[in-house]
């Protein structure tokens, strides 16, 4: 597909347990992250390489399957989810297609489920939201009407999975190329009301994705979601359970608003208070709910690029030294002078503002 390759998993008719002794025979490290499923990962040169035995599936129940190995590569492709997924590729650059539309249905860029699409959802509901996820990101054409149509019929069952499960998948659609298109037809079709109980703002989250591209910003997960849910940190918390950095940096994002402002030096002093990402997050995420024109923040945005925030010069070392003693008045008199020092762009030095700190104290004396 012309595609960077992001990972390499590897598919055997051997037991996992003689693929962690042939690693081993050979120094590689190897770690049984899913051997109930199959799954050992090797280390080499520190790239992980998920190795995994042929499998077929005994027993689903929407979440998770019981499966039992077999050497028979037909068999291991019909449990994948789509036919551009059930491809091998041998070491010497032969391709193998089991399902007979994989090599072709990649080449188009085509999303079809193998098989029937409503038995590959039941066996797994995250399926679901992985044909979207694909559809962002290898998506040439719209999904194959019959596996939408099964998404539709089957979208409550999203409502039964792991908020870890469906951030995984979630995080990954919406920072793909395609997102805007994955997000319109989860919108249109209904399947997006299932990813939680509040309200869905996809019309904010594209209006987000404009706005990014527009200013040549990278594209991010954590300020998309908070662009797309009402109650962006209920959701991060208690569905979707984000880790305690993605709560941490959504929770930042929308504690205050960020206007664009007037002049270099109110700009280098808001992100020195609240951080580039998050300085970034608010500016972008205020734009968005109040319509501004994208061009009003290209002098807000190019400050980011071509300011680095220097570290405050002085600290409660060097009030102790000057005689006061411990406790939180230490904390106020540096939060003065470091007030005192943001105001003037940053341009004192260090003896300038130990002179001022001295300054303070004395005057508090």
């Amino acid at each position: 597909m012309g595609l960077p390759v992001t990972d390499l998993d590897m598919a055997t008719n051997l037991p996992p347990e003689r693929v962690i002794a042939l690693a081993e025979a050979a120094n590689i490290r190897a770690i049984p992250t899913g051997i109930d499923h199959g799954t050992v990962t090797l280390v080499v040169d520190h790239v992980p390489i998920e190795v995994t035995t042929l499998r077929r599936d005994v027993e689903t129940d929407g979440r998770h399957a019981v499966v039992a190995f077999t050497e028979d590569w037909t068999a291991d492709s019909a449990r994948r989810d789509f036919t551009l997924n059930a491809l091998y590729l041998d070491p010497d650059g032969t391709i193998y297609d089991p399902t007979g539309d994989g090599l072709a249905d990649a080449r188009a860029g085509r999303l079809r489920f193998v098989g029937v699409p409503g038995d590959r959802i039941r066996e797994d509901a995250l399926r679901i939201l992985r044909l979207f996820r694909f559809l962002a990101s290898h998506g040439r054409q719209g999904p194959d009407p019959d596996a939408v149509s099964a998404c539709v019929a089957l979208a409550p069952l999203i409502e039964t999975l792991s908020g870890e499960r469906v951030w995984t998948e979630l995080r990954k659609l919406l920072v793909a190329d395609g997102a805007a298109k994955a997000l319109k037809l989860m919108e249109s079709t209904g399947v997006a009301r299932h990813l939680w109980a509040g309200p869905v703002k996809t019309n904010v989250a594209l209006r987000l994705i404009e706005l990014e591209t527009a200013l040549n910003r990278s594209s991010d997960p954590v300020r998309r979601l908070a662009a797309l849910a009402s109650d962006a940190e209920t959701v991060a918390t208690e569905r979707l359970r984000l880790s305690s950095a993605d709560r941490d940096r959504l929770g930042r994002a929308l504690a205050e608003k960020q206007d664009s402002l007037a002049n270099d030096p109110a700009r280098r002093a808001a992100i020195y208070r609240s951080g580039g990402e998050v300085f970034v997050d608010r500016l972008l995420l205020t734009a968005v709910n109040a319509m501004t024109d994208h061009q009003v923040l290209t002098a807000d945005l190019a400050i980011i690029d071509n300011w680095l925030a220097p570290r405050f010069p002085i600290g409660g070392a060097d009030v102790l030294a000057l005689g006061l003693a411990p406790g939180p008045d230490v904390g106020a008199v540096l939060r003065a002078v470091e007030d005192w020092w943001i105001s003037g762009d940053f341009t004192a030095d260090r003896e300038a503002c130990l002179s001022a700190l001295k300054s303070r104290i004395e005057g508090d004396e």
